[in-house]
């Protein structure tokens, strides 16, 4: 599903984010990637939704070259990705429904189909009875919340999550992690950035293990 053969990303001020990294994430698998802050996980992640290019080396995944996509095949393959940022990006401007809406919009979907897979999205993650309001009036847990509705709206085969509990106290961090063992449950590949020992060390599932941008061994 994805794989990652000798990639190193260097920065235009020289610094050395990734480096000749190689690693699998079988499709359907959930893996987790930890490191200290600055060890390269955000940009190992943004190279997968090609935000970032790698300096180096290739990266497939479904057997696609991410490296040489045109810019113009990038939107479909973000299609296949579902992005939970780390700092969120919501927009305040817009309710709750629009926020999750946007995606499908951005993706020119059916208009007739979108509100059914809006609601759709909000009830898994249980914001279907917030609908109407706007993110300024969410918890920090439900704005989590929110922007796994956002990256799951438009059924993705994989989910990438940048420190999706960094925030969170430990209720709150136990319930958005069911949440993705559910998704993975189904068939989702599930990749989670995360630097909480409090995930981890009951982890089922393979560790990835950052430190310098190097993959430990």
């Amino acid at each position: 599903m994805i794989n990652f053969k000798n990639v190193s990303k260097r920065y235009p001020d020289g610094y050395v984010a990734l480096n000749n990294i190689d690693f699998t994430v079988e499709s359907g698998e959930m893996v987790f990637l930890t490191g200290h802050s600055g060890a390269g996980k955000s940009t190992l992640l943004k190279l997968i939704a090609a935000i970032e290019r790698p300096t180096s080396g290739t990266i497939t995944l479904s057997g696609q070259n991410i490296a040489q996509l045109k810019l113009g095949a990038i939107p479909y393959l973000r299609r296949k990705i579902g992005f939970i940022f780390q700092d969120h990006n919501l927009l305040f401007d817009r309710s709750v429904f629009d926020n999750v809406l946007l995606p499908l919009q951005i993706s020119n979907f059916d208009s007739k189909t979108v509100t059914g897979r809006v609601r759709a999205a909000l009830d898994k993650v249980g914001l279907l009875k917030k609908e109407k309001a706007m993110p300024i009036a969410l918890s920090g847990g439900e704005r989590q919340r929110l922007c796994i509705a956002r990256a799951v709206v438009h059924r993705p085969s994989i989910l990438i999550a940048d420190e999706p509990t960094g925030n969170l106290d430990i209720e709150y961090a136990q319930d958005i992690m069911s949440m993705f063992t559910s998704f993975n449950q189904v068939g989702v590949t599930v990749l989670i950035a995360t630097h909480d020992a409090s995930l981890l060390k009951d982890a089922e599932h393979r560790i990835l293990s950052l430190n310098q941008g190097k993959l430990a061994v």
